[in-house]
């Protein structure tokens, strides 16, 4: 073999390690842009991923928030609407009371319900022997009435005549002077207190009293009165 046959042989070797050699460059460039377009994909993925869960971290967070907010302006307009239905009850008892504080300028009137009071006492104690507690002012009345109060108990009980005793000691706290109309100091608007000789009954029979037992009684109703009756379903 001559040299221009080496010489041929080589360059044909050199060709073909070159073709080769692209060949394998090729299929890494191609291996490479694929493996790349895979992780580009995968990190695209992730990034979409973590922004999904971004978004409904942050929506539930603003879902969570509406709640609160709504239940707290919930809250308050119950506690405004509360508020509002007690002033009015408050209200009306006020107005009452300040009504029952004209119950004793008509004297006939009131010394007959004084004399009520005191039997209706008498009837819920059955006791022989009481002490009476009134209003200082209305001292004079019970002492004028204490008789006839005997003999009406004494009857509808059919018993005898109980003893009666007008503490002049202790009297129930005075009307309310009208020229000081925002004063605190205790008040009664009339009426009397009965207690047993031994005190461990009594019978508050106060015009004040018997208010409060009132509106206990028809809170309920005057509440209903405020918020209208509830819509029954229908069937």
């Amino acid at each position: 073999m001559n040299d221009a046959d080496v010489s041929k042989q080589i360059q044909q070797m050199v060709r073909f390690i070159r073709q080769e050699a692209e060949e394998k460059a090729n299929e890494i460039s191609i291996s490479a842009e694929e493996e790349f377009n895979i992780e580009r994909l995968q990190l695209l993925e992730s990034a979409k991923r973590k922004l999904r869960q971004e978004y409904d971290r942050k929506l539930k967070q603003v879902d969570i928030r509406k709640r609160i907010d709504y239940s707290t302006l919930l809250n308050a307009s119950r506690i405004k609407y509360l508020q509002a239905q007690d002033d009015v009850v408050t209200s009306m008892k006020e107005s009452a009371a300040k009504d029952l504080l004209r119950v004793s300028n008509d004297k006939n009137a009131y010394k007959k319900l004084l004399k009520a009071l005191i039997v209706e006492s008498l009837l819920r104690l059955k006791e022989p022997s009481v002490l009476l507690r009134c209003r200082e002012v209305d001292k004079k009345v019970v002492e004028s009435i204490i008789e006839d109060v005997k003999k009406q108990y004494a009857e509808k009980a059919k018993v005898g005549s109980p003893k009666i005793t007008i503490d002049e000691k202790v009297f129930l706290p005075p009307p309310p002077n009208p020229k000081q109309p925002d004063s605190h100091e205790p008040h009664c608007s009339g009426g009397v207190v009965l207690a047993s000789q031994d005190g461990k009954i009594v019978c508050e029979n106060t015009l004040d009293a018997r208010l409060d037992v009132a509106f206990r009684q028809k809170l309920p109703q005057i509440r209903m009165r405020l918020v209208g009756a509830p819509e029954t379903s229908r069937a």
